[in-house]
């Protein structure tokens, strides 16, 4: 069993990792075809609305209701596990078509009515890509049965095809439209569309092939199905506000572009191309997010669950922290510390200029210095899970969704701009992780404890020696602007910097490097 977890963890982060490159693909597309306007903050608030539904329903809610009952029946009763799936998949896609179908209804009803064309442009790319919505959620349900099946490598996959599609209709649509108008970014809508009926059909094949196809119907399917409801509608609640937090940050930025340059009477502070910059900024400090914080996270949740008594529970709980501290204030001090010549090497060309280069790294070294934070409310959230208590870590990110709000709306109106945004969300995360570690500490007696604290202090000694050794070999490296130059100084720097953080924590004898590799200390 150990053998298979580790190759199943492999190959869920060997293809997370190349999710993520494919990602990085396509933002720098479409960075280099159209660089930052009002047109590309349109299209990144549009693909908000199935990028919302898909973290609520597919990946959120209905997952976390689903798979505990199908993982049971599949267990002891294979056939009633496939009646379960059949039902759920049958039932909700009739859900979210006819949710779809409403709202492209209700888009197609105001049209006329907008009077601005970027407003009009959002609307129409909502319409198009609404229903995306049904088919991405179908594919997170049939990751859910697969994963119970025990194979993780084709719902690892699926974000590649939306990935290169996008990069497709990008590609396409600046040839056939040019790259100055709104008509490319209907291409890449019709793309990602495409991408989604591809996607179903590449998690169709995925379950035939596992022998998970859906279908019959039993009595113990029925009340299984009765259940998942049950626990589905307080949990689609809880996590519909917190989701809600991340489309009113998507509107504070996208405002200039989809509502107009006046809020009130007053001139607003942002301008177009303000989500752009934060949609380029998230996509380089979630790479290292998604590829080792949040696998750290999804790795230790069982093991939490299965811990036999508190101590067991503390121990892994402590290894998970010390671990995602580690790992997170390394790569946050090398994104802050290369922010510039990431930022220039992954976008900057043809329509995307150094002015926009400056703007996305400020957004980046706004959201770096907290990725551990970032990656340790996963652990800590996981933690109040698995003890059974999901009321508390909604809690304290509901609080936390009032927090940022206002500092968002208060940090916009200061020089900082979208920038503030980004200051914001690394804040409140902060926050919230220190919240969540206290109440920890308070109701379990586990957590951070003096063990924690000279292992953070060690990493940050480490990211003080990475640092200062990037500092020298950056002032002694200047090989041009050329994109191969930059991309050969952003290697050189980057492997020079990860080998003085490794260098450091080999030096300190800190377990964390044994860890990291998957040894025992």
């Amino acid at each position: 069993m150990a053998g298979s977890l580790e190759r199943d963890s492999r190959t869920v982060s060997l293809m997370t990792m190349a999710s993520r490159v494919t990602g990085l693909v396509r933002e720098a597309a479409m960075s280099r075809l159209f660089g930052m306007s009002a047109y590309t903050d349109a299209f990144f608030f549009a693909f908000q609305l199935p990028n919302l539904f898909r973290r609520l329903f597919g990946e959120g809610a209905l997952s976390a209701a689903f798979l505990p009952e199908y993982a049971r029946l599949d267990r002891d009763d294979p056939a009633s596990a496939r009646a379960l799936s059949a039902m759920v998949f049958g039932r909700f896609a009739l859900g979210m078509t006819a949710l779809a179908a409403v709202g492209i209804v209700l888009l197609l009803a105001v049209d006329g009515l907008l009077d601005r064309q970027d407003a009009e442009l959002v609307q129409e790319l909502m319409a198009i890509m609404l229903p995306y919505m049904p088919l991405v959620c179908l594919v997170a349900l049939a990751g859910a049965v697969l994963h119970v099946r025990g194979v993780f490598a084709p719902t690892a996959a699926a974000p590649i095809i939306l990935n290169l599609g996008m990069v497709a209709g990008a590609f396409a649509g600046a040839r056939m439209h040019g790259v100055d108008g709104p008509s490319a970014f209907r291409a890449i809508a019709w793309a990602v569309l495409v991408a989604g009926i591809v996607q179903v059909a590449w998690s169709a094949w995925a379950l035939r092939r596992a022998g998970a196809w859906p279908g019959g119907r039993t009595d113990a399917a029925a009340a299984s199905f009765r259940t998942v409801l049950t626990r589905f509608g307080p949990t689609a609640l809880g996590l519909g506000v917190l989701q809600l937090n991340t489309f009113v940050d998507s509107l504070i930025a996208s405002w200039p572009s989809v509502v107009g340059p006046t809020i009130l009477g007053f001139e607003y502070p942002l301008t177009a191309g303000a989500q752009t910059t934060l949609n380029f900024a998230q996509r380089l400090y979630e790479f290292p997010l998604g590829v080792f914080g949040i696998a750290i996270a999804t790795a230790i949740f069982p093991r939490l669950a299965a811990a036999k008594d508190d101590e067991a529970f503390g121990d892994i709980l402590r290894r998970g922290i010390r671990l995602t501290v580690f790992i997170g204030v390394g790569a946050g001090t090398g994104l802050m510390l290369v922010a510039i010549p990431l930022t220039a090497t992954a976008f900057q060309g043809a329509a995307f200029t150094p002015e926009d280069t400056q703007r996305v790294a400020a957004a980046l070294l706004a959201y770096a210095p907290a990725i551990w934070a970032y990656s340790a409310n996963h652990v800590f959230t996981r933690a109040f899970y698995s003890r059974g208590d999901m009321r508390t870590p909604l809690r304290v990110s509901l609080v936390m969704v009032c927090m940022n709000l206002a500092l968002n709306l208060a940090l916009i109106w200061t020089p900082l701009q979208e920038t503030g945004l980004a200051w914001s969300t690394a804040f409140c995360a902060v926050v919230q992780c220190v919240v969540l570690a206290r109440i920890l500490r308070i109701r379990h007696g586990q957590g951070v404890d003096a063990t924690v604290l000279r292992s953070a202090l060690r990493s940050i000694l480490c990211a003080v020696v990475m640092a200062a050794v990037l500092w020298g070999v950056d002032r002694m490296v200047d090989l041009g602007d050329a994109w191969s130059a930059r991309a050969i100084e952003l290697a050189i720097l980057t492997t020079t910097g990860g080998l003085a953080y490794l260098g450091c924590g080999a030096m300190l004898r800190m377990p964390e490097m044994k860890w990291a590799l998957g040894r025992s200390a």
